[in-house]
């Protein structure tokens, strides 16, 4: 996959031409205060088929716009784009089993446990699958303001299923994962993905903790009246993350639209290639990592998500043989592997606070307007 091919910028009063439909998604989803802006990027016929930005970093007039090289908070997206390819370039490599239980690795988290806990049972596989038992989201970063206080409250948190019997996605399991990594890696998470990860695909957006000087470029996720009470501008808007001191397993990164498809390309020519020198992943892992686990109707595969059957963000196109994921700050990226497809859009959908909604119908209409410009 070559992301040498020219795309035309996107901007306020550009033609969009083949892509005119999508676009005014986008338009619509902005003047109707979905989110202030956004950036956005398709993969298609071995290239950059459109990269583009409209709207600004907040609703006022006066406010900085958007640009297709503007970074954006990806939240979630780090849990594919950073932790999931660890493991995945993990187990090619052989230093990570899938099957290993994570308290072999992370003792801590058997800590208190007694003898028939459940939690005894949780592998690294459960992890990246989300059905490890433990809950999909807790406030953590109101019963610890440290680091290390975060890490106990978190391997300390009992299960609320056995597990392998219940898919629900966790941040929780995410940041257990991480740091599960870390101990494999023998490296902090941000540092290893920095050299392993980034710097060989090109990513040279990407990364944590943006310095001080970087972040007045970054769109700001929320006015935050309740926790740490100032605008949240270029620092992680996940409270626990934050409190992680910026990196960490389920959140953290922050990233473009270019070097979000650079990512995509890189996993669709792994798909489509035997491993070569020019692939940085191994098919047969990603193989393994796309397809769906248990149990019956987890639409969650090992880090990714596929396509719901009804309703589902990526619209009603993308197949079967598709992943993708979402974040909270209202960015998505979905890979169809079959068309050799990729959207990556990036919003900051929680200014100025995070009740808005509106993305969850954004999302598909604009993923199902650029499927059928590229079927013209």
């Amino acid at each position: 996959m070559t992301l040498g091919q020219k795309a035309n910028p996107i901007g306020p009063g550009s033609d969009s031409g083949q892509f005119g439909a999508a676009i005014r998604v986008l338009e619509e989803a902005i003047a109707a205060r979905a989110f202030p802006g956004c950036a956005f990027g398709v993969l298609a016929g071995g290239g950059v088929a459109l990269k583009g930005a409209l709207g600004r970093f907040t609703y006022e007039a006066g406010s900085q716009e958007v640009m297709p090289e503007t970074r954006f908070d990806i939240a979630s997206l780090t849990k594919v784009v950073g932790t999931t390819a660890a493991a995945m370039l993990l187990v090619a490599r052989g230093q990570m089993d899938l099957e290993t239980r994570v308290g072999e690795i992370v003792p801590e988290f058997l800590v208190g446990r007694g003898a028939e806990d459940p939690a005894r049972k949780v592998t690294l596989r459960h992890l990246l699958a989300h059905n490890s038992g433990l809950p999909g989201y807790v406030e953590l970063f109101r019963v610890a303001d440290t680091p290390e206080g975060l890490i106990r409250a978190c391997l300390a948190l009992p299960l609320e299923a056995e597990p392998g019997t219940r898919a629900e996605y966790s941040d929780p399991g995410f940041m257990v994962l991480g740091w599960a990594l870390e101990v494999l890696m023998g490296d902090r998470l941000d540092m290893w993905l920095g050299r392993e990860v980034f710097e060989p695909l090109g990513l040279a957006a990407t990364g944590f903790c943006p310095a001080p000087a970087e972040r007045g470029s970054i769109p700001p996720t929320e006015q935050d009246t309740w926790f740490r009470r100032r605008l949240i501008q270029g620092e992680v808007q996940d409270e626990s993350a934050w409190v992680l001191r910026g990196v960490a397993g389920h959140a953290g990164l922050f990233s473009t639209v270019g070097d979000l498809l650079r990512f995509c390309g890189a996993i669709l020519s792994t798909a489509a290639e035997p491993r070569t020198s020019a692939t940085l992943f191994d098919r047969e892992v990603l193989n393994r990592f796309t397809k769906r686990q248990e149990p019956a109707g987890n639409e969650r595969a090992l880090g990714w998500d596929t396509p719901s059957a009804e309703s589902s963000s990526a619209g009603k196109y993308f197949s079967a043989r598709s992943v993708g994921h979402l974040a909270f700050s209202g960015c998505s990226l979905w890979i169809d592997l079959d068309a050799a497809v990729t959207v990556v859009l990036l919003t900051n959908r929680t200014w100025p606070d995070r009740k808005n909604q509106m993305i969850r119908q954004v999302r598909p209409a604009f993923h199902d307007a650029v499927r059928e410009a590229l079927q013209k």
